[in-house]
């Protein structure tokens, strides 16, 4: 989804339990102060983890660096482990939680297994949350930029934009009108605007909504034989032949 979820030693709360972590997005309107270590903030946290091989070095390496959420901080551990140009704090947003309860709730309930010699021993449980209805706002707030949203792809509610300059245009409108089937048929979703509207303003609406492409077709790029073909999060505009615009968008 685009986004850099750091757990953060968090409080447990009322559901109790030894130990917890909230994930947390960075944001300058999150909801509660975080503390941690810079290099938290460069990691790659979206590697692919082989679960049959030994966890341990990797939670190792994940938490061996300080975080903490504002309940949790302790100012004289931080102010000790972490060099002062390493120490970041800043807002955040939770967008899931975790929680590891031990026996705190299978020895009351008498949940059990049996042990390798045979003995019944109490369940270790664990839980977890993520905070759906969070995530759109933590999108937001991670992807943005002066002109609106920018949707990380896995995530954005339409793969593109097809913006008619021109509608009413009868070789505009069929262009669109193509395009628009071909990418269809493609099983990509499209938000066609068709619009009545100058160009400014399309492109605006277009930025402010923050698909991942938008392709644009006006009367000099159907007479040129080309389309214009954006990439919303960096900004490159590249001028192409229809085809090779959607085997681009089909990539």
């Amino acid at each position: 989804m685009g986004l850099k979820a750091i757990p953060m030693a968090a409080d447990t709360g009322p559901i109790g339990g030894d130990l917890s972590h909230e994930f947390i997005i960075l944001a300058e309107t999150g909801e509660s102060e975080v503390f941690c270590h810079a290099d938290y903030l460069a990691r790659d946290w979206a590697g692919d983890v082989d679960y049959e091989a030994d966890l341990q070095p990797l939670i190792d390496g994940l938490t061996a660096l300080y975080a903490a959420t504002d309940e949790k901080h302790d100012a004289a551990k931080f102010a000790a482990e972490v060099p002062e140009d390493k120490r970041r704090s800043a807002r955040g947003i939770e967008v899931g939680h975790i929680f590891y309860f031990g026996t705190k709730y299978s020895e009351p309930m008498g949940a059990v297994v049996a042990g390798p010699d045979g003995n019944d021993i109490a369940v270790e449980m664990g839980s977890y949350g993520i905070g759906v209805s969070r995530l759109v706002g933590a999108i937001i707030e991670a992807s943005h930029d002066d002109n609106g949203i920018i949707w990380p792809a896995s995530v954005a509610p339409f793969d593109l934009g097809l913006i008619n300059l021109k509608p009413g245009d009868d070789t505009v409108d069929e262009q669109c009108a193509l395009l628009y089937a071909q990418l269809q048929a493609a099983g990509r979703d499209v938000l066609y605007d068709d619009r009545d509207e100058r160009a400014g303003a399309k492109f605006a609406t277009m930025d402010l909504i923050g698909l991942p492409w938008q392709l644009i077709v006006g009367p000099k790029g159907v007479k040129a034989g080309t389309v214009e073909l954006k990439n919303r999060a960096t900004g490159e505009r590249l001028e192409l032949p229809p085809a090779a615009a959607i085997e681009r968008l089909l990539a």
